[in-house]
């Protein structure tokens, strides 16, 4: 079993193991008085761990402790990782970032945005420009996400997504975006930035592509050989019992309570992964990746990507260099969107100031709708990450909490 242990002394790389401290008593409180469940907690500066801690249950009603092989769903902090998986088949010139989506999903030659009236009778138009691939990978293809709750297209997809459900109970990928873009878009494509389905269609591009189910790539190109064998979309039967238990927020009284409706989802089987975020993992396998990422896309001698393309996906690709605040429906899984830009499968800070939270422009981050967490800082190199199993993302501001916590544990 792979443990995160801390390697060196943070007075060693410029970091005080007191200050350190305080993360865990900050966040010991949430699981104290029942915010959270529990959290597993690393950080590193220079590739080396500086603080790695547990604390808390992996399933409170049965009071099983987190450990370090617990398993969590990692939700969307499995697009980053689909992501690499579409630009890894950039780099062997078999697709492009202009080319348009049509070429490999013909469904999505005929897209129309939603230009007024309601879910029920919704007015769309053809839409004027392509979506093309780079759209995509930036959440800027018009495409949103039922759970979303701002306007008629939310709806339209929560309705539509249902009844695909009843008429389909098994079906495959290349189904599932079909029905995707047979819904309106939000915006034409390339004019805006709305979290959305996006990257379970970079999943399909992915298909497509190489020719192989995306779990067998993913298996094949990325973790099997950095080692993530606890990662996957389906939880074996011998595995179950390291499941962390899956929460969601009740606000009347302010509790955390079981969320059985779809916790057991990945112990079965699916005919389809979602690469925009069915993956489950453990913070051991996470840290893998993120450390694969930090080392320029190489990690134990194994090349995934090259440096060059990594600091393609890590700068903001919004137009104009605006931030998601600007220029999008600041929506998602993320709690604080000003002075964060996007790009290929990564939110970047674009500018520190504008984000009222210690941290360098050009540190880039993802999260999942568990709570889950991570970022890197190429510019202090600095890697952290916060494991937990509580929904929505946005119940408390674990994120700028964190990362205020930890900067300021930098003593030079």
């Amino acid at each position: 079993m792979s443990e995160l242990k801390v390697t060196i002394d943070p007075k060693e790389v410029g970091m005080s193991a007191e200050r350190l401290a305080r993360i865990d008593s900050h966040f010991k409180d949430y699981v104290d008085d029942g915010r959270l469940p529990g959290y597993h907690v690393a950080v590193a500066r220079y590739g080396q761990i500086v603080h790695s801690s547990t604390y808390g249950m992996r399933d409170s009603e049965a009071k099983l402790p987190i450990e370090q092989d617990t398993m969590y769903r990692i939700y969307s902090m499995t697009k980053p990782i689909t992501s690499i998986a579409l630009m890894m088949l950039v780099e062997e010139g078999k697709i492009q970032l202009t080319d348009e989506v049509s070429n490999y999903i013909p469904s999505f030659g005929n897209i129309r945005v939603f230009t007024g009236g309601s879910s029920m009778k919704p007015i769309t138009a053809p839409s004027r420009a392509p979506m093309r691939v780079w759209h995509l990978l930036t959440h800027t293809a018009g495409l949103t996400y039922g759970f979303n709750y701002y306007d008629a297209t939310d709806a339209i997809y929560r309705t539509r997504e249902a009844e695909f459900a009843k008429e389909h109970s098994n079906p495959t990928l290349e189904q599932v975006c079909d029905n995707f873009a047979a819904m309106p878009l939000v915006f034409e494509p390339g004019t805006s930035w709305n979290y959305s389905v996006a990257t379970d269609v970079v999943g399909r591009l992915v298909e497509v592509v190489s020719g192989m189910r995306l779990w067998d790539f993913l298996h094949k190109r990325i973790l099997s050989p950095l080692g993530m064998n606890d990662t996957s979309f389906y939880v074996a039967p011998e595995k179950q019992s390291r499941l962390a238990a899956l929460y969601a927020f009740d606000p009347s009284p302010a509790k955390k309570v079981r969320y059985g409706a779809i916790e057991n989802q990945v112990v079965t089987e699916r005919s389809w992964d979602s690469g925009g975020g069915g993956l489950v993992s453990t913070a051991a396998d996470y840290w893998k990746f993120l450390q694969m990422l930090e080392n320029g896309g190489e990690l134990n001698g194994a090349r995934i990507i090259s440096p060059t393309t990594l600091d393609l996906m890590t700068m903001n690709h919004l137009p104009g260099n605006k931030d998601i605040s600007d220029w999008g429906r600041p929506m998602g899984e993320e709690v604080f969107y000003d002075g964060l830009g996007f790009g290929l499968g990564f939110a970047v800070v674009i500018d520190q100031a504008k984000t009222k939270v210690a941290c360098s422009n050009g540190t880039y981050s993802w999260g999942g709708m568990a709570s889950t967490a991570f970022w890197i800082d190429p510019v202090e190199e600095i890697t952290a990450m916060f494991f937990t199993q509580l929904m929505p993302s946005t119940t408390h501001p674990i994120r700028p909490f964190l990362r205020s916590l930890v900067y300021q544990s930098i003593t030079e």
